[in-house]
């Protein structure tokens, strides 16, 4: 995590054949590096530009992809380098978002033994993942690793991989952040709505397939929804979005049920409030910021 607001060297721009600009904002992720991502793909879509097709905003980066029979190359640099002037001239970085609560049962049978089945791909052949992580972050149990895991917010950094995949960002000081390698041989199978993590970063698997992140439980409800059953998919079938801020809520085998039934039924909702993500003080004092953060989502 970056100590400072400001960013010591300006973004690197390239292009990737005629259609792609790629801006580079720094090499290492940060919460200020993916701020200023986010906050300059937020101004280029405010700003509704003709032949702009996609924009991609990543950890420390954004893709965009335009049309250059309409937008020039050199229009869309200047106008980029502009809007990241825009973004480094903010005096009191904010972003006007949500936080969102999300149940997962740790531990659970399902992540468990498919950890089992990969455990030769995997640098403790004798053991589990949560054990593991346990003891890369010096920790006593399991048990503490999962309550550090789940009392802190996590940023959704980026989305991607697969759809509606989340990478998630743990706000607390760099020392206290979670680290957990990757397995050292990719498994064929990850359980879909898996809560997994590598390096620095957890994310949720959105669908079933390969994965290499370490496995630590899974999700109680859906967050890729193509047929949009659910409310909380009735404008996008991908329920995350950069920018968003996920509070872990620990669940037992009784409650993952419970959810179950509600989301077979359409009736499941997320448990989410509004909120403002405010760089400075998340840098400055992250106890506070997530004191505010969390507050929101208990006063829904």
């Amino acid at each position: 995590m970056s100590d400072t607001v400001t960013l010591t060297n300006p973004a690197r721009y390239t292009w990737g054949g005629d259609e792609f600009l790629f801006v580079e904002i720094d090499e290492a992720m940060s919460l200020a590096a993916n701020f200023t991502a986010n906050a300059m793909a937020g101004h280029l879509t405010a700003e509704e530009v003709d032949g702009v097709i996609d924009i991609c905003p990543a950890n420390a980066s954004l893709l965009i992809r335009f049309d250059p029979d309409v937008l020039p190359h050199a229009q869309l640099e200047e106008r980029m380098r502009r809007i990241e002037r825009a973004v480094e001239g903010l005096s009191h970085p904010t972003l006007a978002t949500r936080v969102v609560e999300v149940p997962v049962w740790y531990d659970d049978p399902y992540t468990g033994a498919t950890g089992a089945r990969f455990r030769k791909g995997h640098q403790r052949p004798d053991g589990n993942d949560l054990d593991f992580a346990a003891e890369e972050n010096n920790l006593a149990s399991a048990a503490e690793f999962i309550e550090r895991h789940h009392s802190s917010p996590w940023l959704v950094s980026m989305v991607g991989f697969v759809a509606g995949l989340p990478f998630m960002f743990q706000i607390v000081p760099q020392p206290e952040q979670l680290e957990v390698p990757k397995y050292l041989s990719p498994r064929t199978d990850t359980p879909a709505l898996t809560v997994g993590h590598g390096g620095c970063f957890a994310c949720i698997y959105s669908v079933r397939g390969a994965g290499g992140y370490q496995m630590f439980g899974i999700a109680a409800a859906p967050i890729f929804d193509p047929h949009q059953k659910l409310t909380d998919f009735a404008d996008f079938m991908v329920f995350f979005k950069p920018g968003d801020i996920v509070k872990f809520k620990p669940i037992d085998e009784a409650e993952y049920e419970r959810i179950q039934i509600e989301v077979e039924a359409g009736t499941y909702v997320y448990r989410q409030a509004s909120v403002v993500f405010d760089l400075q003080q998340a840098l400055a004092d992250p106890v506070a910021h997530n004191r505010h953060i969390l507050e929101a989502l208990d006063g829904v």
